[in-house]
């Protein structure tokens, strides 16, 4: 009987003990391994350009790029690749853009090792995966009305500490339109002050502080 060919995984996190806990509990599968390691979207899209896994584990969170856009990067050239975004976030923005721009599944790095297994097979099967708690959590924001990229823009500078009359000059806008775009801000989020909205925003991962 043949030996069958295992599942060829290539391995994406700036985290060291992160890489080398997924490897062990990848090698330690009869039909899996781990052929290659990246700690930065550079190495992710040479490494997958050299190595063509079969499927990739992607951090979110890359010092150089953001998971999502070292995705985009490698499926321009590679549209077939199958892609597993990792992430320790639960922001219902960002997984929605991993899922538009192409990502097979979601998972949480908290997941017990088996799931991550289990989507592993599913994602090479072709499938797509998606945890019940994160499915839960992005149709609980499905109707929600986006956030415009100037209304994004202005309240990264509410976070970043700034008044109105200092993103008016910023942006070069008048303080009046801040005010517009604040109270969209508000209303769209639910929040009940500023301070509720940059939280909103950053749990959601709609802005990064």
């Amino acid at each position: 009987m043949n030996q069958p060919t295992g599942i060829r995984v290539l391995c994406v996190d700036d985290h060291p003990l992160l890489r080398e806990g997924i490897g062990t509990v990848i090698s330690n599968q009869p039909d899996m391994v781990v052929v290659g390691e990246a700690s930065n979207a550079q190495q992710a899209i040479e490494q997958f350009g050299k190595l063509r896994p079969d499927v990739t584990l992607m951090d979110l969170r890359l010092p150089d790029m953001s998971g999502i856009d070292t995705m985009i990067a490698i499926r321009t050239k590679f549209p077939e690749a199958r892609i597993i975004m990792l992430t320790t976030f639960e922001g219902d923005v960002e997984i929605q853009r991993a899922f538009e721009a192409g990502a097979r599944a979601y998972m949480f790095k908290s997941m017990p090792p088996k799931d991550m297994i289990d989507t592993i097979r599913q994602v090479h099967a072709g499938k797509k995966r998606i945890p019940p708690e994160i499915a839960t959590h992005l149709a609980e924001h499905y109707s929600d009305e986006a956030l415009t990229s100037r209304e994004v823009e202005v309240l990264s500078q509410i976070a970043g500490g700034n008044r109105n009359r200092d993103i008016a000059d910023k942006l070069f806008i008048t303080e009046e339109t801040v005010k517009v775009h604040i109270k969209h801000i508000m209303e769209k989020l639910g929040a009940s002050d500023r301070t509720h909205a940059v939280a909103i925003g950053v749990r959601r991962g709609i802005i990064q502080l």
